[in-house]
């Protein structure tokens, strides 16, 4: 297995967070649980989140305020490849991601999935031929992707790791560094209710992305100085966001949460993990000073040394910067003593919306 095609089906339950009518999660949200009685023939859901960067499958039953991963795939395929600068998806790009998708489809049928969404986001968006690659990919794939628009992105972000904020913080910044945009939200505390969704205050999608800063900068040899660059063209894409969600910060126990390649990234480095572990990850509190620790080293590294690195790997050596520079524009904007790192987000919001939707939970409690 490696860093650009992971198949990591000994997740564990990932808990709900207690939408209307459902009973609450248990106080540890991310306590490893065993695997409770599955009946005979459990509805067997799949999420599948294609990006700018990655095409990331997730297939689950319902369990026990949550849900057990059965299966997972997750692929570099750079759908946004040259997107910038040509407005359209090329070739390569598209060629990859179908075969990926194949690999997803075949998955989901050995796993008798009876309820799928399968979304795709800002590569799509912003690419003058993304319709036409949907309609390939029900050709070719037999798969039918949706394009979600920006608000549902973030939203669905939400949802997937909300159960990581602290139960005491009176605001959370929750971001998501995509390949082609940000999304950031200003979460309010759980006395505004226990919809993640209904708990939004603000939210942007900025249009940075690290596929998207990596090829306005360039991503092989960066340097301190290139790199403040990238931090100040990423904060000023944040500003008007950091206006308007600034009374955030003045909140009781304000944190920041994290769910991206590139923050889980950083925290697996910060661990010295010899291969990336979701288990030692998601969930992990980070502190300020050992952040920073980490986006130094990144820096001072050259191009081999990240590619050599067990939490990078050769995909990623050329964006990691990029994603970085976007992380450290947000905490300069969202000063914040510690930061939540979640290995959870899109997919996970997707499948607990299902569930919740068929009243999953519900039925296991008759």
């Amino acid at each position: 297995m490696t860093v650009e095609d992971r198949q990591d089906s000994d997740r564990p339950i990932v808990a709900a967070v207690p939408l209307p009518g459902e009973r609450p999660a248990p106080p540890d949200a991310v306590r490893f649980a065993p695997a409770p009685f599955q009946r005979p023939h459990p509805t067997t859901y799949a999420a599948l989140d294609l990006g700018t960067n990655n095409c990331r499958l997730l297939i689950a039953r319902p369990a026990q305020h949550g849900f057990r991963v059965v299966d997972a795939f997750s692929r570099i395929v750079r759908l946004g490849e040259g997107l910038t600068a040509s407005g359209r998806l090329c070739d390569d790009a598209m060629d990859r991601a179908v075969e990926a998708l194949k690999v997803c489809k075949s998955k989901m049928d050995h796993r008798g999935v009876t309820r799928a969404r399968l979304i795709t986001t800002e590569a799509c968006r912003a690419a003058t031929n993304g319709v036409e690659f949907v309609r390939r990919v029900g050709e070719e794939a037999r798969l039918n992707l949706e394009i979600v628009d920006q608000r549902t992105e973030a939203s669905l972000a939400v949802t997937g790791c909300a159960a990581l904020a602290a139960p005491e913080a009176g605001a959370v910044i929750v971001f998501d560094i995509g390949g082609g945009s940000t999304e950031i939200v200003w979460l309010g505390g759980r006395e505004a209710g226990r919809d993640p969704a209904q708990r939004i205050r603000e939210w942007a999608s900025l249009p940075i992305g690290v596929v998207s800063v990596a090829e306005r900068y360039g991503g092989i040899e960066v340097g301190r100085e290139k790199f403040e660059r990238m931090v100040a063209d990423c904060s000023e894409a944040l500003a008007p966001f950091a206006a308007k969600a600034a009374a955030a910060r003045n909140a009781p126990n304000f944190h920041l949460l994290g769910t991206s390649g590139t923050v889980t990234t950083v925290a697996g480095i910060h661990l010295r993990l010899p291969r990336y572990d979701r288990r030692q990850v998601d969930g992990l509190w980070m502190q300020d000073r050992d952040i920073c620790s980490v986006i130094d080293e990144l820096v001072e590294m050259d191009y081999a040394q990240r590619q050599a690195n067990a939490c990078i790997g050769r995909e990623r050596a050329d964006l990691v910067l990029a994603g970085c520079a976007i992380f450290e524009a947000i905490r300069r904007a969202f000063p914040s003593p510690k930061v939540r790192i979640a290995d959870r987000g899109l997919r996970e919001g997707i499948l607990l919306r299902m569930m919740h939707e068929d009243r999953a939970w519900w039925r296991r409690r008759q």
